[in-house]
């Protein structure tokens, strides 16, 4: 691992977990208010469209972010700023006009999302999709402007700017708690939305500042320079966007098989969370970082070191994330019990998001490694075979959901041998996910970049068997543990259970001697 990945890792771990924990926080308000009822679950729906854009364009791991630090790296202050504010002012219009019909059209949408929500789920989600969409415009400068900050080598307050928005939900469901008694604050069915957009108001806010700050905020351009550069962005933007925007279209299949179980999107937003988090502050620290590395020894045609580089990215991904899917399959009831259990959210959502929890701990693994060598295809500037595979993704999703569950609709019968309800929705994607993974891994070959497969199994399987030992040890000195009410108590019990688990964890990869397996020269 070189120094820019040792430097920056540490920043980009912080900031990544001070969202988490606050989105942590966010995510326990919003079960004590709303648990996995109708207003919820409604507000899921209504988030898909605008997620999107947030995540797809806006989001620090998005195809705007990496096409613009793959192009704004190599340029000096003043260029970089010119070149930012050309495709920023293009890009918002466009977005403007985007949220413009989305607005006119959200009933229409929601019906196409959630066929088979209730009328008065699909009224909520109609409403809060309309707050919702200024959100789209304010996703495009959100996205570049975090590109342009990492290209700067300023990760810190891109990490942590994404825990506005959960600060802001906080907020707004302790207003309603403190006034709604005396005034009429905001109705339930609004507050979730308005809170998003709120906070997505004042992300774009200090994202101004951030890059005012160092000097790439530019509101002069002339629009005939830069335009290889210009252009070149777009040729990484689009097919990024539509193949991302295809893999989106997969939370769309997903959400219109689930909206027949009454319930399936809030409690699929809990498990996802919980998942969600550590695999968020792993892909931060570790692929963030080796993105701009990749951008630098690839523009250098230095192909050994990026394959090493890109090897121990896959070491650090499977030792880690293996370990997470043991975990939280052996102790995923205290889990969701300390993560949620209060207020409205009762046993039988805990034991409704448990199940769900362990199905998507199951693919764990190959969430990070595709995020990962999807990246590392960014860097190289290869899109095509991405792209593809979000196509193929689509279709195998729409198999493997029918395949698990059954019919996507009452009226077009059962005709699947198997019914695994919620968690087939989540074991299809683990399955989508691991064959796009193998074909990504072996194409690699093309473009120089060889993996050792034989040799990276083999130390897959090594861990793998770690970790399950790992989880028959800790659960075995923990089974007889006498479930504890106090919220301290549970937090502490946890605490020594994941100190355990780890220990356990260690020191038999160590005896093993799993990272005495080189897989480079």
């Amino acid at each position: 691992m070189n120094s820019y990945f040792k430097n920056n890792v540490f920043s980009i771990s912080f900031g990544t977990a001070v969202s988490k924990l606050v989105g942590f926080a966010r995510e326990a308000f919003i079960a004590a208010a709303f648990g996995i009822g109708i207003t919820y679950d409604a507000f899921n729906f209504a988030y898909i469209i605008p997620g999107f854009f947030l995540i797809i364009i806006g989001g620090i791991n998005g195809a705007y972010h990496n096409a613009v630090v793959s192009v704004l790296t190599p340029l000096n202050k003043k260029d970089s700023g010119v070149l930012l504010t050309q495709v920023g002012i293009k890009l918002t219009l466009i977005l403007f006009l985007i949220g413009f019909f989305i607005y006119f059209n959200a009933n229409l949408l929601i019906n196409l999302i959630g066929p088979n929500l209730s009328s008065e789920a699909k009224s909520i989600a109609t409403l809060q999709l309309r707050i919702l969409t200024p959100c789209i415009p304010l996703s495009g400068f959100i996205g570049l402007s975090f590109g342009a900050l990492n290209s700067r080598n300023k990760f810190l307050i891109s990490s942590v700017s994404p825990a506005i928005i959960s600060l802001t939900t906080i907020l707004f469901i302790l207003l309603s708690w403190v006034l709604n008694n005396n005034t009429n604050f905001l109705p339930y069915s609004a507050l979730l939305a308005s809170a998003t957009l709120a906070g997505t108001l004042i992300q774009f806010f200090i994202q101004i500042w951030s890059i005012n700050k160092i000097g790439l905020l530019r509101f002069k351009s002339n629009w005939y320079s830069f335009i290889k550069e210009e252009k070149r962005i777009y040729n990484l933007i689009f097919p990024a966007s539509i193949s991302s925007g295809l893999g989106q279209i997969n939370v769309y299949v997903d959400m219109f098989f689930a909206s027949s179980f009454q319930g399936a999107a809030s409690g699929l937003a809990y498990g996802n969370f919980l998942i969600q988090a550590p695999l968020g502050i792993l892909s931060n620290s570790l692929i963030l970082p080796l993105l701009t590395s990749f951008s630098k020894l690839k523009a250098k045609k230095k192909f050994v070191e990026f394959r090493n580089e890109l090897i121990v990215g896959i070491e650090y991904c499977f030792l880690i994330t293996i370990f997470l899917t043991a975990f939280f399959i052996t102790f995923n009831n205290q889990i969701v019990q300390l993560a949620f259990q209060r207020g409205v959210f009762d046993y039988e959502a805990v034991d409704n998001v448990r199940k769900i929890l362990i199905a998507y701990s199951v693919g764990i693994p190959f969430y990070l490694y595709r995020d990962l060598l999807v990246r590392t295809y960014y860097a190289i500037e290869k899109t095509k075979l991405p792209f593809q595979l979000s196509l193929l993704g689509i279709s195998l999703n729409i198999f493997f959901d029918w395949f698990l569950i059954g019919a996507p609709t009452q009226n077009m019968g059962n005709i699947s041998p198997y019914n695994f309800e919620i968690e087939g929705i989540i074991l299809s994607s683990a399955l989508v996910n691991f064959i796009i993974c193998f074909i990504l891994s072996i194409n690699l070959r093309k473009h120089n970049i060889p993996l050792p497969f034989f040799i990276l199994f083999g130390k897959i399987l090594l861990i793998s068997g770690s970790a399950l030992l790992s989880s028959y040890i800790s659960f075995s000195i923990f089974k007889n543990i006498p479930p504890s009410i106090n919220v301290l108590e549970r937090l502490l019990v946890l605490i020594i259970e994941t100190l355990t688990f780890l220990i356990i964890y260690f020191l038999i990869t160590k005896f093993l001697k799993v990272n005495k397996f080189k897989l480079y020269k």
